[in-house]
């Protein structure tokens, strides 16, 4: 992998891992078109860690006061919502390794995830905040980021449509969107180097200047991109990026079904 292949894909990790437009299901496309399979394991796991980078830069204070007061009220919020995702990620998890190896269903996600922001823009304006919000509504936002763990379908579009129909204020649908994603990105990560370690990755981790321009990409993307999201969610509308991934669905299908050039 080059340098410039390594900061590309960073910032495009970075951006759509805050945006609504499916991380996951861009780092399949663009690995595809760049023809990247060597390492592609262990490249992930390091941009997730830039992305964790971000979300800790920007809810530092939060995060904090969860490690001193681990069982307040937010951070119970986060574990109930980590369980159904922990619990789908590890049930499902060959199923979910054969789809992104494949990305064969990379289009029709991207064409559900527009369905998901369109949704989530229309979702009345909610009221419920750290003290309001139920474990009910956790468990509910937990359930759909599990869902999410399909390449194409973005996980803060889910869990934000998720938090604003279940009535939450839409700053606090956004934070809690992020700081959902640290125990996933976390647990993912443990996951992926378990794999590495046993010889499943393709190739043994790698650290070189291509991996460090790639993490730190990611990092200052995703920090950039968290602030944009929250000032987007509580002041204007998602529904340009549902027309984006629609039109990406739509070129993807139609590669997969007539032009056949990557998929």
């Amino acid at each position: 992998m080059s340098l410039w292949e390594a900061l590309f894909l960073g910032i495009v990790q970075g951006l759509t891992e805050f945006l609504p437009i499916s991380s996951s299901g861009h780092l399949v496309l663009f690995q595809k078109l760049f023809g990247l399979e060597e390492g592609a394991l262990s490249f992930d796991i390091l941009l997730h860690f830039g992305t964790l980078l971000a979300v800790l830069a920007v809810y530092w204070r939060d995060i904090v006061e969860i490690v001193r007061n681990p069982f307040g009220k937010l951070g119970r919020l986060i574990l109930v919502a980590a369980i159904p995702t922990a619990a789908i990620g590890l049930l499902f998890k060959d199923y979910f390794d054969e789809v992104f190896a494949s990305g064969e269903t990379l289009g029709v996600e991207f064409i559900l995830t527009g369905l998901v922001i369109w949704w989530a823009d229309a979702a009345r304006r909610g009221y419920k905040k750290e003290r309001e919000m139920g474990y009910g509504d956790a468990l509910i936002i937990g359930t759909l980021q599990g869902a999410a763990i399909l390449p194409a379908l973005s996980r803060s579009g889910l869990t934000i449509m998720g938090s604003l129909f279940r009535g939450l204020d839409r700053e606090f649908a956004a934070k809690f969107s992020f700081l959902i994603s640290v125990p996933v990105i976390l647990g993912a990560n443990l996951l992926h180097l378990n794999d590495l370690a046993q010889g499943e990755g393709g190739a043994a981790m790698s650290f070189g200047l291509p991996e460090l321009a790639g993490t730190l990409a990611a990092a200052v993307a995703g920090f950039w991109a968290i602030k944009y999201m929250i000032r987007l969610i509580v002041n204007k509308g998602m529904r340009m990026f549902a027309w984006y991934v629609w039109v990406l669905g739509a070129l993807i299908l139609i590669d997969q079904y007539v032009t056949k050039w990557y998929f």
